[in-house]
Order: structure tokens, then sequence, then C-alpha cells
């Protein structure tokens, strides 16, 4: 289609917000994360709701924020990952809270950040990818941390960037995604070494980059099929 500013995608399904602010999604929606208030399956975009511009997509859930900063949620919610202190399935959307601008989601973890600069996340925690120092699911967002710019997940690990140029990350580290020099899981945020002066994070499935003020690329984690770009295999 046309008029798109904004997109996401999930397992098997996708999400799409256009320049008038209306959100669409298409494909699987056997846990209601296209977000019509069914579980069937669209293999045409349909209309969700208005007033939105921003959209994250996990395995089977979605997250969305509002023009006026409200939070919704919506879809699968077995690990309480839609943030709405339950555990059911939610298959339209459903309000979280007020006051986000910016939003990222694992496959079963999800975070947001809030005017103020502080990150919140709920969902699924094992390794502490939520990074409460625990590794308890939550069923509701828990503050993180404050002056917070940017953040990603990746499967089982979040990465974030601080007003100050300064990447933190949290979760597994089993392939080194972390960036802490080690290969051990961390509950909390731990400091990536050596890196500053950033302005944006993404993540993949075990593996984190960043992209720094003066056009730089830096990437770190698993490479077992060259997803670090470093012209190797290795991680």
């Amino acid at each position: 289609g046309t008029g798109y500013i904004a997109v996401a995608a999930g397992n098997s399904y996708t999400l799409g917000i256009k320049d008038d602010g209306s959100l669409w999604a298409w494909g699987n929606n056997g846990n209601g994360q296209v977000g019509d208030g069914t579980t069937n399956p669209h293999n045409f975009p349909v209309q969700i709701g208005t007033g939105y511009y921003a959209i994250a997509a996990g395995t089977s859930h979605t997250v969305a924020i509002k023009t006026d900063g409200t939070l919704w949620a919506w879809g699968s919610n077995n690990f309480g990952q839609l943030g709405d202190g339950t555990g059911n399935d939610r298959y339209a959307p459903t309000l979280i809270g007020n006051g986000y601008t910016a939003v990222a989601t694992g496959a079963f973890h999800s975070l947001a950040l809030k005017s103020d600069g502080s990150l919140w996340a709920w969902g699924h925690n094992n390794s502490g990818k939520l990074g409460d120092g625990t590794s308890q699911d939550r069923y509701a967002p828990i503050q993180i941390g404050t002056d917070f710019s940017a953040v990603a997940a990746g499967t089982s690990h979040t990465i974030a960037l601080k007003t100050d140029g300064g990447v933190w990350a949290w979760g597994s580290n089993l392939s080194g995604q972390l960036g802490d020099g080690t290969i051990t899981n961390r509950s909390s945020p731990v400091n990536v070494l050596g890196l500053s002066g950033a302005v944006a994070v993404a993540a993949g499935g075990d593996h984190s980059l960043a992209l720094k003020a003066d056009g730089t690329v830096m990437s770190w984690g698993a490479n077992n099929a060259g997803q670090l770009g470093d012209g190797t295999y290795a991680p």
C-alpha cells in the first residue's frame, strides 16, 4: 500500500501506521496480535484504530503508542508481555498507561520509554532481560532506570541508549551480545565496554549494534551467519 510512515513485523504478522495516524495490521492472528478483536488470520491489511505514531511487534504480541502518549498492547500475554497485570491474551488494543514516547519488544518481553527519560519493562524475564535484578516475570511495567533516550530488544536481551551517548545492556549474554567482555548473563544494566557517543541502538536475536554520531556502526555478539559484518564468522 501507500501512505505509510512506520512498520513493524512480528512472527508471521505485520503492522503499519499511515501518515494520518491510522494503524493497519495483517497476517497470523492466533493470539489476537493483529488487534481486530478476533483470532482470524488476515491476508490483507485491516484497520485497527487511529491516532498512532509508534509500533513494535514481538513473537505474537503488539505494543503501540498513540500521539497523546498513551500506551496500548494486545495479543499473546502468557508471560505478561502486554503489561496489563494479567496473563490473559487480548484480541483488541488494551490501555496500559500514559506518558510514553518509544517502545520496543523482544520475543516475549516489552520495554517503553517515558517522556521523563525513565525506562520501563515487563513480560518474560529469563536471563534477566527486563533488567530489574531478578529473573521473575513481570505482568505490569516496572521501572528500570532513568536518563534513557532509546531502547531495543533481542530475543532474550535488551540494549538501551543513555542521554549521554553511553550504551547499556542486560539479559542473555551467551554470545557476548551485552558487550561487557564476558559471556555472563546480567539481570541489571551493564555498560557496553569502550562505546560512547552513540545515537541509536538495535538488537538482533543474539547480537547488538550501535550507531555513533560520526556515522560509524559498531556490532558485537553472535556472528555465526556473519551478522556482525566484520568479514568473519567469529563472535
